[in-house]
């Protein structure tokens, strides 16, 4: 039995352990295969997820540093793991704690901030007042850019880890009211909770992809 709504996202909830960890790295266990098995459809579908990617992201990044898009894509790979992974039951959602959003938002920004600052320290003033600002807003501006600038890892880490709780909890809610209810209400419920599972999977795959792409897009503005 659960003590609190939300100890179902505590990582030592079951069984005492801190094993519940272990399910980040679970996605790795699947991706030796595609390099010694025959290919399969599954193969053939990741590599075109992954040229679409590359080739997206490429627009964003340009061509000044070859082979940067394969951060972003592997960042993408592991939240996209991650959020799959926490869908299956009895494993724990890592991705909905800020300790791992945190852990991949603020390393990415502190190293644009620092490599924007030493090599681009013009450009990263410019971008501090928008172009086109009356003069008498500029110190206002400043302070506002700034501030939005700061907030980044912040609000990258908690609109993931905040899209992942919100359904997790609210299939969860929804779950705990089925040996209260009927036949036909628990049909309905069962009904509701698939088509939440089928929107899961859906916000599973767009936080992944909005992660790595406000992250090239962070990456971009300091060149």
């Amino acid at each position: 039995m659960m003590t609190n709504l939300f100890s179902s996202f505590d990582p030592s909830t079951s069984f005492n352990l801190s094993l519940n960890w272990m399910s980040t790295f679970l996605g790795i266990l699947f991706i030796p295969s595609m390099f010694w098995l025959i290919p399969s459809r599954m193969n053939f579908l990741w590599i075109n997820i992954s040229f679409t990617l590359h080739k997206e992201f490429k627009v964003l990044l340009g061509s000044k540093i070859k082979g940067s898009t394969l951060i972003f894509i592997s960042l993408f790979s592991i939240i996209l793991f991650n959020n799959f992974l926490g869908l299956f039951p009895y494993i724990f959602t890592s991705t909905s704690h800020l300790v791992l959003t945190l852990a991949l938002a603020l390393p990415l920004w502190m190293s644009f901030m620092i490599y924007g600052w030493i090599n681009n320290t013009t450009h990263m003033l410019a971008h501090l007042v928008p172009q086109g600002t009356p003069p008498i807003l500029m110190p206002f501006m400043v302070c506002i850019e700034t501030i939005s600038n700061i907030i980044r890892p912040g609000t990258l880490a908690v609109r993931l880890a905040a899209n992942m709780i919100a359904g997790h909890l609210l299939m969860t809610l929804l779950g705990n009211t089925g040996p209260m209810l009927t036949l036909i209400m628990i049909n309905l419920l069962i009904m509701t909770q698939l088509l939440l599972l089928i929107l899961e999977s859906a916000v599973a795959i767009i936080q992944s992809y909005v992660f790595a792409i406000l992250s090239t897009l962070y990456s971009s503005e300091v060149n």
